[in-house]
């Protein structure tokens, strides 16, 4: 029985947009906090914890299920304390109690379904369940019912339980690493194991599910490149270019959804994630740098729009997610019936839409069609016919119920999406991609960083909560690096340094290297992870690496190398486990298995600055870092960069200083002679 009932909970004051879908739930719901703690102690009850985002299909189904059921709440708030949690707005809770349910269960995702004491100890740990048992499902009721009687006759052996489980999680994630020095056979292994797993007919790796994985494709490019290896090249351009065909990608209305249920891309979960498609802007903006396949620039085109259209803040934050139900049912949104199109795009042009994209009288999706271009041999054409009916059929989308979109404004999230407009703005020339990423990195500023430089973890209608997590450091050090890459204006790189030194005093484990993910002055969860695989986001620990090893290049800083060196081992011990896992960790190994330039530009009053741009912008450059600064500038700038205060104009020209493996050319003031070098790669 659903309760119908329109008082709120606890739930109407929070911002989070998930929590808010809860909150006239008959659950007696309290956000994660002292209260809740408390509450659990004082009348010696078991905490029930439950985990999800608000663009979550399974979320939505349970929630429908079990939290808007009677015969449930009556049962959690006799028994339980229960709490709710935005996944997005706590990842360093979502990351301790995923990976105890992971190391329980040896599987997770979302919802996530946590019974624990009021000390917050896990003793129960499962995603989605059901209300009632099915198949070999035992039922929410069931389980409640057995976990409150338990409770009641004998909570010892729950507590000592929730003990143990604790205990051992904690041995196996506070270990001492090993200082492992890096090989490229980490490199090696990682690209055998790609090889081996290729789907050669749709591309990606293994079979289904198919998730974008753009860290995998970010490693197998650099690879091509260090190791001049077309197999790799063919593995990315083979995994975009079906993406890009399959359903996964919004033909109509752009961007592309977080991952395909069937081996063909055909079929998305439909919601869309901002860091999907930032991930995937910065891929397939590197792909065209090395191929200059003009696929690749149209569909960064299209990606970018769909952000600027429907997921950017007037503001300039970048928000979260986008749904992948309405009216109930996921994907109802973005799927079409034969006749449908007809009727909206009229005979003639109903007929070549429907030939174009695959679109059947039987469909391909619950009797209905997603648009696809699997059997379209001319995918990679322009067609100005297809252009102006996908906006026909777009505009009649839109008179659709609307997809639910979760507002909120993550600084991590945010940071990958700064950093994938910078990288078109750099490579392509459209100065809307760098205002888009100038008004990103200025409402971050002003609005989740505070004077003495620390971040918080989310916006939302005027309201800022969280202890930035490590995640918010690197990725938002990430984007102001690509930020002064894209302009080589200093107070990008300034900024950068200054967030990075604050992540190091916040995070930084100096005994044995790596970043925890919670601060130091943050709060005290059961233990404080490391995370370090790369999945569908790349790791913190990874991010930090990749920024550690730039920024110490860049400012010639031994502190800043010393810390590098150390992460660099932390990771190494990490990767040998399985080096496929962890493929944006590799991409920082590169920085030390392979050759390295340095470049130091003195501009003579911004000339030569075109001239640089042209050479450093649209090419595949990788293990290089570039530092421009202006004669007049030099005294400022050495404030921050102390090596630069000694750089000079020769011959009163615009000089360049490029340093390879740690040897030094004399100063050149030929631009054809910085082309040789850089092109000798």
């Amino acid at each position: 029985m659903t309760n119908n009932n329109a008082v709120p909970n606890r739930m109407i004051y929070e911002k989070s947009p998930y929590l808010l879908q809860h909150a006239y739930n008959p659950v007696d719901w309290f956000p994660w906090g002292e209260e809740a703690f408390s509450k659990a102690e004082k009348e010696d009850k078991p905490i029930f914890l439950s985990i999800g985002y608000s663009t979550c299909h399974w979320c939505h189904v349970m929630a429908h299920e079990s939290f808007e059921d009677d015969e449930i709440a009556e049962e959690l708030n006799n028994n339980f304390i229960s709490i709710k949690v935005d996944r997005e707005e706590r990842p360093d809770v979502d990351a301790v109690y995923m990976n105890v349910a992971q190391r329980m269960t040896g599987a997770g995702g979302w919802p996530l379904t946590i019974i624990m004491t009021p000390k917050q100890k896990p003793f129960f740990a499962a995603t989605y369940i059901p209300k009632i048992a099915r198949y070999n499902m035992k039922g929410l009721l069931e389980i409640l019912d057995i976990v409150a009687t338990k409770w009641k006759n004998n909570s010892d052996e729950l507590i000592n339980s929730g003990n143990q489980i604790t205990e051992l999680i904690k041995s196996q994630e506070e270990k001492e690493y090993r200082e492992l020095m890096p090989t490229k056979e980490l490199i090696f292994d990682a690209k055998s194991i790609f090889v081996q797993n290729f789907d050669e007919e749709y591309g990606s790796f293994g079979s289904s599910p198919k998730f974008p994985q753009p860290s995998n494709l970010m490693f197998l490019l650099r690879y091509y490149k260090m190791e001049n290896d077309d197999e790799a090249l063919y593995m990315v351009e083979k995994t975009l270019e079906s993406m890009y065909r399959g359903g996964i990608f919004d033909h109509i209305g752009y961007g592309f959804s977080r991952y395909s249920t069937d081996d063909k891309w055909l079929v998305p979960h439909f919601e869309k994630m901002l860091y999907d498609n930032a991930q995937l802007v910065i891929v397939l903006t590197e792909a065209f740098q090395i191929t200059k396949n003009d696929l690749y620039k149209d569909i960064v085109v299209k990606t970018l729009d769909y952000i600027l259209r429907e997921m950017t803040d007037d503001n300039g934050g970048f928000y979260s997610a986008q749904d992948a139900d309405s009216e109930g049912e996921e994907g109802k949104y973005y799927v079409f019936t034969l006749t449908e199109i007809i009727d909206v795009l009229g005979e003639v042009d109903g007929k070549y839409f429907i030939n174009y994209y695959n679109i059947t009288k039987e469909g391909n999706f619950e009797g209905k069609n997603i648009l696809n271009l699997l059997n379209n041999e001319d995918y990679y054409k322009k067609d100005d016919r297809i252009e102006s009916l996908n906006i026909k059929l777009y505009d009649y989308r839109l008179k659709r119920i609307k997809l639910h979109k979760d507002d909120k404004i993550l600084t991590s999230w945010n940071g990958m999406m700064i950093a994938a407009f910078a990288l078109a703005y750099k490579t392509f020339g459209d100065l809307k991609y760098l205002k888009a990423a100038e008004k990103a990195v200025n409402f971050i500023d002003e609005n989740l960083i505070d004077e003495n430089n620390k971040i918080s973890v989310r916006f939302r209608e005027g309201s800022v909560i969280g202890n930035g997590t490590l995640d918010d450091y690197a990725f938002y050090v990430w984007s102001l690096i690509e930020m002064y890459n894209a302009t080589y204006n200093f107070k990008f790189l300034s900024r950068a340094i200054k967030l990075n030194n604050k992540m190091i005093d916040l995070f930084w484990d100096s005994k044995n290297g790596g970043f925890y993910m919670t601060s130091n002055e943050g709060e005290s969860l059961i233990y404080n992870p490391k995370e370090v695989y790369d999945g569908a986001l790349p790791s913190g620990n990874s991010v930090a690496s990749n920024n550690l090893i730039r920024l110490a290049k860049i400012t010639g800083n031994i502190g800043l190398e010393e810390v590098s060196n150390k992460q660099i081992t932390f990771l190494t011990d990490m990767i040998s486990e399985y080096p496929a896992g962890y493929t944006f960790a590799l991409i920082s190994l590169m920085y030390e298995l392979y050759p390295t330039k340095e470049i130091v530009c003195i501009l003579n009053n911004n000339e030569g600055l075109e001239d640089i741009n042209n050479i450093l912008k649209t090419n595949f450059i990788i293990n290089t870092t570039v530092l421009v600064v202006n004669y007049d500038d030099l005294k400022e700038v050495g404030n921050t960069i102390e090596f630069i205060k000694d750089y000079k104009l020769k011959n009163n020209k615009t000089t360049f200083y490029i340093c390879e493996n740690k040897e030094c050319s004399l100063p050149i003031t030929d631009i054809n002679e910085v082309v040789k070098i850089l092109d000798s790669d």
